[in-house]
C-alpha cells in the first residue's frame, strides 16, 4: 500500500472502505495498517479456535479402594487403571476410611504403594500416597 502520513492514511482507508488500525504505537512514526477489521477479529478468533482444538485435555479418572480391598477387587481395578493411563488419563487413586477404619491407614498406604509398583511400567506416580482428611489420596501420569 505505502507510507503515509495520519491524515492521508484515515483518507485513504475512507476511499477504500476499510478500517486504520494502528499495530505498533510505540513505534515512531505509530505503525498502522489498513484493513478490514471484523475480518481480522474472525481470523484472530479461528486462529484460536484451531490452537484450542490442538490442545491436549488432561482427563483425570478415579479409582477408590477401601482399607482392606480383597485380592480379586485389588485385580479388577488394576486392570481399569492400567486401561486409563493407556488412554493417557492421569489417574487418582485413593483409600476412603469410613469411621474407624482410620485406624488401618498404614494398610491403605500398603495397598496404594503396592499398585504404583504394579502400574510401573504404564505411568509414573506424580504425588505419594497422602492422607488427606478420610481419604489417602495418590496421583499417577501416563507414560508417554
Amino acid at each position: 500500500m505505502g507510507v503515509y502520513p495520519l491524515a492521508k492514511a484515515l483518507n485513504k482507508a475512507n476511499e477504500l472502505e476499510l478500517d486504520l488500525v494502528e499495530i505498533s504505537p510505540n513505534a515512531a512514526p505509530p505503525v498502522c495498517k489498513i484493513i478490514d477489521y471484523k475480518k481480522f477479529l474472525y481470523e484472530q478468533k479461528k486462529r484460536e479456535k484451531a490452537m484450542k482444538a490442538n490442545a491436549s485435555k488432561v482427563v483425570l479418572k478415579e479409582i477408590r479402594f477401601g482399607p482392606q480391598t480383597d485380592e480379586h477387587d485389588y485385580e479388577f481395578k488394576k486392570k481399569h487403571a492400567i486401561k486409563f493411563l493407556e488412554e493417557g488419563s492421569k489417574l487418582k487413586a485413593f483409600v476412603f476410611f469410613k469411621g474407624r477404619s482410620i485406624v488401618f491407614k498404614e494398610q491403605g498406604q500398603i495397598l496404594l504403594l503396592r499398585l504404583a509398583q504394579d502400574l510401573e511400567e504404564y505411568g509414573k506416580v506424580e504425588q505419594l500416597p497422602k492422607l488427606e482428611g478420610k481419604r489417602m489420596i495418590m496421583l499417577m501420569n501416563p507414560k508417554k
